[in-house]
């Protein structure tokens, strides 16, 4: 999977949105089938859908395009697949999930449509959307269900799916989630999925709150966030970075740590830390990741 600090829902039905997305400099887009997208419209969302993926790949864009399908259940997952399963889709991100079933029959359709539409087999990933009870019970299943599968998206989002589904009250602080987020960070890293994705903040006028919210799960291991308004995507980005406070301190450790090596020992104190090879892989790793954002 490509980082992805920032990931924004896109009404599938609002085309002209994804450019002003990129303008504002997120890293992806989920072009929405599904909650954003009235009953009505979902033919014509897919029509539009499909063309963004097409004007995207046309024009060079280098943002992930994912798209989130209409639930298994609604009947209207098969008609999405195989009208978006086409050149320039990143993947799918797939909701309301109960289990590794789910991502089975996901897995099933995508391949199906791959060879129908002519997109390279096994190229369309899978954003597992952790949005119910049983999905976070099956977390550790559904993150090794299927080789597409490209990370967790950890919904801890107010009054939606997941909070009716556990019963959980929201609050900024996110202590009601805090379990189910970190059962999420673990899967992916035990799955060997380096990216975990949490979302979303809901309240468009709290600045400070959208910021904070970002800190916290980035503390907690998570590597970008789902967005519902382009407002989020420069604090998103901005904390899901290596900041250069971080860039200029692991790169003065590795070369401390260098030096004490050529002197013959294999430890050395760096800003009052004992500092090993333990330490110089976490910051090789932590440089490694900044170059993707770098530009």
């Amino acid at each position: 999977m490509k980082p992805v600090r920032s990931l924004l829902f896109v009404p599938g039905h609002r085309g002209t949105w994804v450019e002003k997305a990129i303008a504002k400099g997120v890293d992806g887009v989920i072009l929405d089938l599904e909650d954003a997208v009235p009953a009505d419209l979902k033919e014509e969302a897919r029509a539009e859908v499909a063309r963004s993926i097409t004007r995207l790949k046309e024009n060079g864009a280098e943002i992930s395009v994912y798209v989130r399908l209409n639930p298994l259940d609604t009947g209207l997952t098969g008609d999405d697949i195989e009208a978006v399963a086409i050149p320039g889709l990143t993947g799918f991100s797939l909701p309301k999930l109960m289990g590794r079933d789910d991502i089975v029959k996901y897995d099933a359709l995508v391949t199906h449509f791959e060879a129908k539409n002519g997109v390279e087999p096994g190229s369309i990933e899978f954003i597992a959307n952790l949005e119910t009870a049983e999905s976070y019970a099956a977390c550790e299943e559904i993150a090794v269900a299927s080789p597409r599968i490209a990370t967790l998206f950890a919904g801890t989002a107010r009054d939606a799916d997941v909070s009716r589904s556990l019963g959980f009250t929201f609050t900024p602080g996110g202590q009601e989630t805090l379990f189910l987020r970190s059962k999420a960070v673990l899967a992916c890293r035990a799955a060997g999925l380096d990216f975990p994705l949490v979302g979303v903040w809901q309240d468009l006028e709290d600045t400070e709150g959208a910021a904070n919210f970002s800190r916290m799960n980035r503390e907690l291991g998570f590597r970008g966030q789902v967005l519902i308004h382009p407002s989020h995507i420069e604090v998103a980005n901005e904390v899901f970075s290596p900041s250069k406070f971080e860039v200029d301190f692991y790169t003065d450790m590795i070369a401390a740590f260098d030096e004490a090596v050529a002197g013959g020992a294999a430890a050395v104190v760096f800003e009052g830390m004992h500092i090993d090879y333990a330490h110089i892989k976490t910051a090789r790793e932590v440089l490694a990741y900044a170059k993707n954002f770098q530009n």
